[in-house]
């Protein structure tokens, strides 16, 4: 590991308490342009005992916008110490994790994985508009019928068809020819430019679509075309289950991803991440925002600094080996609960390397989901319903629900 780290507290204590003395301060300094402040000090104090020893919090009650992207061009050198630890975060998970070349790569702490998904469609939209002067309704945009919802959001916000393909009920992944078929569909409706959104751990099965069929297809469409992944959920664990994964960035063929830190990492909601190769963030530049020091190229615009702090907070508590510590846990938990599903006959699906169990809904009634809450794929009529093996989900919690699902099918 080049930039991932492990860190003692006191380590990370110290490299924070840095980047806020580099930050100019809401406290102490003249800031009077800026539409911001520190949190309301009457319900947030800067004494608050809370606050001691707790970098996050102190990130946090400072207020850092993190607007812009820091990766591209300088920033708003008023947040300048935090902003560099959202440069090291990234640098920490394009490289050492999506195996990224050196200052190869752009990208930015995102309100989630919605925001990042978006965003990768968004910056395609604008590169084949402005490279190849594509129509609106020459660019689509395609995926499996298993991809989150963001992207249908994408289709609707950026005008831009939608073609969702099937994937096989066993294996949940959408075979070669399928994905030419649905290629060929979209060439003869006038559709020369396409945008493909690939699965590193699908939302509600855990399923990954493999590279190289959807390349091979691609290739064979003669289309132009740029593919991102959706790592939402899969990108902080699926390659430390599966190191031998090609979804990462020494595949020339992946040109962008998401992740979300606010899963896996068990960071606060609003820790999606985006990466994209170097050379395409410029599509989304807006110099409308030119009152923001090196203007803006997200989608959102201003976010908190104190989520990237979290997050490199947590990855470097853990270091690269706790963390493939910490995944092998979850991998043998489900391991475990697959094996006593198995026992009882019970039809379940689970991607190879995966933390997610979804069970067939004859053998689930609404009580029963209703009392462990597993998340059905659909509340009007589901089909399916998922566990998630997170780390609070311990094998004393299990165990019940195993007992519960045996009586309701063995028991009438």
């Amino acid at each position: 590991m080049k930039y991932w780290k492990k860190r003692t507290a006191r380590e990370i204590q110290e490299r924070i308490e840095l980047a806020l003395s580099q930050n100019r301060s809401f406290y102490d300094q003249p800031i009077l342009g800026l539409p911001a402040s520190h949190l309301d000090s009457r319900i947030f104090p800067r004494e608050s005992p809370i606050l001691t020893g707790a970098p996050f919090l102190q990130t946090l009650i400072n207020n850092p916008n993190h607007i812009g992207c820091h990766t591209v061009t300088q920033s708003e050198e008023t947040f300048a110490g935090t902003h560099d630890i959202e440069r090291e975060l990234l640098r920490m998970i394009a490289c050492d994790i999506f195996k990224a070349d050196e200052e190869e790569f752009d990208g930015y702490v995102a309100s989630g994985g919605t925001e990042a998904n978006i965003q990768a469609v968004w910056i395609y939209r604008e590169f084949f508009r402005r490279e190849y002067g594509a129509e609106l309704q020459e660019i689509g945009l395609f995926t499996s019928v298993d991809t989150h919802y963001s992207i249908s959001k994408a289709s609707n916000l950026l005008n831009i068809p939608l073609y969702k393909i099937d994937v096989d009920e066993k294996n949940r992944q959408m075979a070669e020819n399928t994905i030419e078929e649905a290629l060929e569909k979209a060439k003869s409706e006038g559709i020369r430019y396409v945008i493909f959104i690939g699965n590193m751990m699908t939302t509600m099965f855990g399923s990954v679509d493999p590279i190289e069929p959807i390349v091979r297809a691609l290739k064979a469409s003669n289309l132009e075309y740029k593919l991102h992944y959706d790592c939402a959920y899969g990108g902080f664990y699926y390659p430390f289950a599966n190191p031998n994964t090609q979804i990462d960035f020494s595949n020339p063929e992946l040109n962008s991803l998401t992740i979300d830190a606010h899963k896996m990492v068990q960071a606060p909601y609003g820790t999606g991440i985006f990466l994209i190769r170097k050379g395409f963030m410029h599509y989304t530049h807006n110099k409308d925002a030119s009152y923001v020091q090196g203007e803006d190229y997200t989608l959102v615009g201003s976010r908190s600094g104190a989520n990237a702090i979290a997050v490199w907070m947590i990855l470097s508590t853990y270091g690269k080996y706790g963390w493939t510590e910490k995944t092998f846990i979850l991998t043998r938990r489900t391991d475990w609960l697959c094996e006593q599903l198995e026992d009882m006959d019970i039809e379940y699906f689970r991607q190879a390397y995966s933390n997610i169990v979804t069970i067939h809904e004859k053998y689930i009634t609404p009580e029963l989901a209703k009392k462990y809450y597993v998340v059905p794929d659909n509340h009007h009529q589901a089909k399916w319903y998922k566990l998630i093996i997170m780390d609070h989900v311990d094998l004393e919690q299990l165990e019940p629900f195993l007992k519960d699902l045996k009586e309701l099918n063995f028991n009438p």
